[in-house]
């Protein structure tokens, strides 16, 4: 999304730091949050043409707790996605960003039972083929929890399982001049506050108190999702 686009959709929520997540009309609209630039583990600004297509990258937006899957897909993804959120609410996703409109991110948190990727284990991920069931899916999102599998190339619709919508979008913009990064929002049903209230002790362990829930501000840090945790599961 580029971002006079975003902008333009978020009009009249900057300025509260986040955006009621519904219109009049049940129509969910994108939360505008800090503008924060995309690094690499050096602490270097972020060029899209050094992501490797396939490869599952983590970095946490909107809240330093709040983990987030960024993904090269190597391809165009849809454009202008209708999706709709488990109380019915539609929205419309707007597709990758950079060169070929490839590059997406969304929150690695499933929103079925809000399985994400620690420090330790990780149970969600993308995968460029899926075993699981009756039939091999390519390039999905999996999560090993009862199996959910989302499409990253359409707004992490659901392809299968028992997730009852898709997983939240993260907005990214895209600067040609620099091939840089920069996440500047979110879209769709994000789950924030139920997923503190589940994970309150064991995010008080890992980030600290009260740092969990603290608003990401100008840079967040990309890794390879192997770099993050100590162990993947594949399932």
């Amino acid at each position: 999304m580029q971002r006079r686009s975003f902008l333009r959709a978020c009009a009249g929520y900057a300025a509260l730091g986040a955006a009621p997540s519904h219109s009049a009309q049940g129509e969910v609209q994108p939360r505008a949050y800090s503008r924060t630039r995309l690094t690499d583990e050096r602490a270097q600004p972020l060029r899209a043409e050094t992501l490797v297509a396939g490869r599952n990258y983590i970095f946490h937006y909107p809240f330093e707790g709040t983990p987030c899957f960024l993904i090269k897909l190597g391809r165009p993804t849809g454009r202008n996605v209708r999706l709709r959120t488990e109380n019915g609410n539609g929205y419309e996703w707007p597709g990758g960003v950079g060169p070929q409109r490839g590059i997406v991110a969304y929150s690695a948190i499933c929103t079925h039972r809000m399985t994400y990727p620690t420090r330790q284990i990780s149970f969600i991920s993308y995968r460029e083929r899926s075993t699981a069931g009756a039939a091999a899916k390519l390039n999905t999102i999996h999560c090993c929890s009862e199996h959910s599998e989302y499409d990253p190339a359409s707004g992490a619709r659901v392809l299968s399982g028992p997730a009852p919508q898709p997983l939240a979008a993260i907005l990214l913009e895209y600067e040609p001049a620099t091939d840089g990064l920069y996440a500047v929002g979110t879209l769709g049903g994000d789950m924030y506050n139920a997923f503190f209230a589940k994970y309150e002790m064991k995010l008080e362990l890992d980030y600290g108190s009260g740092r969990a829930r603290r608003r990401v501000d100008g840079v967040s840090v990309v890794a390879e999702l192997g770099n993050f945790c100590k162990q993947q599961v594949r399932c």
